[in-house]
C-alpha cells in the first residue's frame, strides 16, 4: 500500500481529546480526492497529495458500503446493533458506489454484515468480560466499536489501519467521545512491518489481547496473511483471543460464491486468500480455534433463514467466522 498523508504512528483520543493532529492541508487534499472518487467508477485511484495517490481504493470503497449497510441496520426496529456514526462516514465522503454485481451473495450481503458485526461484538464483549484489557482491530476501517460498545474501565482499544483512513475517520468523529477508556489509532501498513508501530503506541505483548480481523484477511495474498498472523501470534500472551472472518476454499467456486468473487476481482478488489482446513491452519500458527455454528444462533436464523434456499450444498459455509485462543 502507498499513501501520502504523513501521520504520527499513533493518534490518541482519550475521552474525546485528540492529542495529536494531522497535517490539515494534506488532509483537505485527501478529503477532496475521496469525495471525487466516490462518484467515479471502481478501480481508479484518487489523489492524496499533488504527487501521490492512495492504492487499493476499492478497499476504501468497501469500507464505505459496509458503513452504509451498518447505518441501514441501525435504522431497523429489530437491529442487531446500533451504529449512529456509520451514516456520517458516507455523508462525509459525498456518496459512493455500492457493491459490484447483482448476484445472490449481493442480495444476502446486508444481512450477512449485520450478523457478522453482531457476532464479533459478542466475541469482543466476551474477551473483555474475561479480564482482557487490550483490544486490537486490524484493518479497523470505519469501525466504531470504540464508541458504541460498553467497555470495562481500563480497556485500551487499538485501531490499526492506513494513515489516510485514520485521517478521514478522525475528521468525521471529531468531538465524539469514545466509550472505551483509551482509543489509540495506529497508522500502519499491514502489508509491511506494523508491530513496531503497535508497540510504540503502548501495546503490551506480555498482557492478553483480543484481536479482530473482520472483513480483512481475504483481501491479501497468502504470504501477506501468513506474515500478519505470524506477527499476531508473536505479540499474543497466553490468554489472548482471536476473531477472524475467512473465505472457505472448499466453496469459493460454488455457484453461490463464484459470481461474487468474479465481480470483486473485476472491480479491482480480489479475494486471493482462501482458508482450507481451518482448525489445522490456525493450529499451525499457535491458535486453538473453532468455526461458529451460525445456524445455532437465533438472530442468524431470524435474519438469514429466508435465504437458506440460496445456500444449497454447503455454500452456507462459504464465509467462516473463526474464534480461538492462544495455545
Amino acid at each position: 500500500m502507498a499513501y501520502g498523508i504523513a501521520l504520527p504512528h499513533a493518534v490518541r483520543r482519550t475521552k474525546g481529546c485528540l492529542l495529536e493532529l494531522v497535517d490539515m492541508d494534506q488532509y483537505r487534499l485527501f478529503i477532496d480526492g475521496f469525495r471525487r472518487q466516490a462518484r467515479r467508477p471502481r478501480g481508479r485511484r484518487f489523489p492524496v497529495t499533488q504527487e501521490r495517490e492512495i492504492e487499493l481504493v476499492g478497499v476504501s470503497e468497501t469500507a464505505l458500503w459496509t458503513a452504509e449497510m451498518r447505518a441501514g441496520e441501525s435504522r431497523k426496529q429489530n437491529a442487531l446493533f446500533s451504529d449512529p456514526w456509520a451514516g456520517n462516514f458516507v455523508a462525509a465522503a459525498g456518496g459512493f458506489h455500492g457493491p459490484p454485481g447483482a448476484g445472490a451473495f449481493q442480495v444476502l450481503l446486508p444481512e450477512w454484515l449485520a450478523v457478522r458485526t453482531r457476532f464479533f461484538d459478542d466475541y469482543l464483549r466476551a474477551g473483555v468480560g474475561s479480564g482482557c484489557r487490550q483490544v486490537v482491530l486490524l484493518g479497523a476501517g470505519l469501525d466504531t466499536r470504540a464508541f458504541r460498545l460498553d467497555w470495562p474501565a481500563g480497556t485500551r482499544l487499538y485501531e490499526v489501519d492506513l494513515p489516510a483512513v485514520h485521517a478521514f475517520k478522525e475528521e468525521v468523529l471529531a468531538g465524539c467521545a469514545p466509550s472505551v477508556g483509551e482509543r489509540i489509532a495506529v497508522a500502519a501498513d499491514l502489508q509491511g512491518s506494523w508491530s513496531d508501530a503497535l508497540l510504540e503506541a503502548g501495546f503490551d505483548p506480555a498482557e492478553p489481547a483480543a484481536w479482530l480481523c473482520e472483513g480483512l484477511l481475504y483481501y491479501f495474498e497468502p504470504e501477506v496473511v501468513e506474515a500478519i498472523v505470524t506477527t499476531v501470534s508473536g505479540l499474543s500472551a497466553p490468554g489472548s483471543s482471536l476473531g477472524a472472518e475467512c473465505l472457505n476454499a472448499e466453496t469459493a467456486q460454488s455457484s453461490f460464491m463464484r459470481p461474487w468473487l468474479e465481480d470483486m476481482a473485476a472491480a479491482g478488489t480480489p479475494w486471493p486468500w482462501r482458508l482450507r482446513d481451518s482448525g489445522g491452519w490456525w493450529a499451525g500458527h499457535g491458535w486453538a480455534t473453532e468455526v461458529a455454528d451460525l445456524w445455532s444462533l437465533p438472530y442468524v436464523v431470524e435474519r438469514m433463514g429466508a435465504f437458506r434456499n440460496l445456500l444449497q450444498g454447503g455454500e452456507e459455509l462459504s464465509m467462516l467466522l473463526v474464534t480461538g485462543t492462544r495455545k
